[in-house]
């Protein structure tokens, strides 16, 4: 527990009890909160931009907790709050249509964005102009990629919460408390000083946000205003200087204010935020709920944002995958999976290392359905795995089969269905009593892996010549070389046949043994398979394939 007797939010879900990281955060809700049904559990996002990878952190760590707390016996209201009367404090340097695709601002009206400043995201046109503001177009991208993920979010608009009138006892506490909580503010904010009027009002000629509160009249529920600058992110966007009155209703509270306004207004019960809200906004927000609206803050927990390839995630810098990019290369369940582990754990999200991803979900689903060497799982990963499995599948069926990942690429290089299963069949990765859809499922990651090996250009983008033999001019030593790399991996008088990477060693070998210099062997390799003069680690390659295939091949039979 923390100093003042509350949850520590980076302790709240740590404990020896339990497996998985969300029972802890389920109990410790259970036992603070004693909660009236339903428990609320709580994430929140301001709709600026694209919708990225980042944002299914709230989403799946709430959705992980809401669903301990069901196993307890609980209904839950699992809430997502869209910060959408937040203002429109830069243009974006990219944004995504409702299909989730990214596109640059020379394919939007980006000047209507740009005089659009400073204004409130549901007051700015959607440059796309299919949903009724900025702030909803990018609300509805990210509701889609929780229902992707298959989480059904209820999706609370902040402007909607402002304009029904459910946010005005919470503005009338603020405003009328204006001394505590000027007080309050001034122990995590400088230049706070007596004049300070904690609420935001939309000028009713411009239609921008400003902070001049002149005025401030609790019994007709209005406040006085002058529209003045404001900055953002190092930029000043020009208030118009209109003076004017406008209601509770026609503004927003400072989001110091307007956080612990929504525990109260939505009751909630739980809500995770990242480690950069710990040490200011939840300090903060916690004293305000106490001091200003007398309530109890929620049970917190912290989680670490995590990099994209080494960078920070970023919508302004570019450096973001969106959920739905994801989906076109692996099945949702491994983005559960990542989000699955534990939350305090600094890791990186690398699209160039997706197999590496998919490999560990592949080993928990095996060890979750018995399928592990027993002598390879402690008691503690077959807990994990046992746990979490069933929250990351859409139904859990010992039948289900997986192909590799990296297997699936290779599959991937040919075109042909029927031949992609014959080959997965051959190499054992498809049991002869797997059920139709078993195979069906575990064929459609060939696609999926297809589709990573193109967007990375890696080692499996190349495509396999398998229906015809390249014609390829071959001298008597290299011949015979490719005679002999055949008798190898055919296995001949071997206890076992040789894996990629012996396969690899003897391409060298043999070339030497017939005098055929390396790099000009290699490159016949890379014909016969390819008809290219590059492509992956030739060895590891072939070691991939079929067998039979590699051999003919490699006797220039087909």
């Amino acid at each position: 527990m923390a100093a003042d007797d509350r949850p520590d939010p980076y302790a709240v879900a740590s404990s020896p009890d339990h497996a998985f990281w969300a029972d802890a955060a389920a109990a410790v809700v259970d036992d603070e909160r004693d909660p009236d049904e339903p428990v609320v559990v709580k994430g929140g996002v301001s709709p600026s931009g694209v919708p990225h990878l980042g944002h299914a952190n709230e989403i799946l760590r709430c959705h992980y907790v809401a669903e301990a707390l069901r196993d307890r016996g609980y209904e839950v209201r699992q809430v997502f709050t869209a910060d959408d009367r937040d203002r429109l404090r830069a243009v974006p340097r990219q944004l995504a249509n409702l299909d989730s695709e990214i596109v640059g601002l020379g394919e939007v009206d980006a000047g209507a964005l740009g005089r659009n400043l400073g204004k409130p995201y549901t007051d700015v046109p959607d440059p796309f102009g299919c949903c009724d503001s900025y702030g909803a177009h990018f609300t509805t991208l990210l509701a889609d990629a929780a229902a992707d993920l298959g989480v059904d979010l209820d999706v609370v608009s902040n402007t909607d919460l402002y304009e029904s009138g459910r946010f005005d006892d919470a503005v009338r506490t603020v405003l009328s408390k204006a001394d505590r909580a000027r007080a309050v503010l001034a122990h995590y904010q400088d230049k706070v000083d007596d004049d300070y009027v904690p609420f935001f009002a939309v000028c009713a000629d411009c239609g921008r946000l400003t902070e001049t509160i002149t005025g401030v009249d609790l019994e007709a529920e209005t406040v006085d205003y002058v529209c003045t600058d404001s900055e953002a992110d190092g930029d000043v966007i020009e208030g118009c200087g209109h003076e004017g009155t406008t209601s509770f209703r026609e503004g927003k509270l400072p989001w110091r204010f307007e956080w612990p306004a929504q525990w109260q207004v939505l009751d909630v019960d739980f809500e995770p935020f990242g480690k950069d809200h710990a040490e200011g906004s939840w300090p903060s927000g916690v004293e305000i709920a106490r001091e200003v609206f007398e309530i109890e803050p929620p049970v917190p927990m912290v989680y670490e944002w995590f990099t994209l390839e080494g960078e920070a995630l970023s919508s302004s810098s570019g450096n973001v995958v969106t959920v739905a990019e994801l989906l076109e290369l692996v099945d949702p369940a491994v983005i559960r999976y990542f989000f699955a582990k534990e939350p305090l754990k600094q890791r990186d999200f690398s699209v160039a290392d997706l197999d590496r991803l998919v490999d560990e979900f592949d080993r928990l689903e095996r060890v979750a359905l018995g399928r592990a060497a027993e002598d390879s799982v402690d008691d503690r990963e077959r807990a994990f795995a046992e746990r979490v499995y069933p929250l990351l599948v859409d139904e859990v069926r010992p039948e289900r089969v997986r192909i590799p990942y990296t297997f699936a690429a290779v599959l991937g290089m040919t075109d042909d269905p029927a031949l992609r299963e014959e080959i997965a069949r051959k190499e054992g990765h498809l049991p002869a009593d797997a059920p139709d859809w078993a195979v069906e499922a575990a064929m459609a990651r060939v696609e999926r892996a297809r589709r990573w090996a193109r967007r990375t250009d890696n080692e499996f983008n190349y495509e396999l010549k398998r229906g015809t033999l390249p014609d390829v001019a071959l001298d008597d030593d290299t011949a015979d070389a490719l005679d002999e790399l055949a008798v190898f991996v055919a296995g001949a008088g071997a206890t076992e046949p040789p894996d990629g990477e012996e396969i690899q060693g003897e391409i060298y070998e043999v070339a030497k043994r017939h005098d055929v210099p390396v790099g000009d062997f290699f490159a016949t390799g890379y014909r016969l398979f390819f008809d290219d003069d590059e492509g992956p680690q030739l060895g590891t390659f072939l070691g991939k394939l079929d067998r039979e295939f590699v051999v003919d091949r490699l006797r220039r039979e087909r």
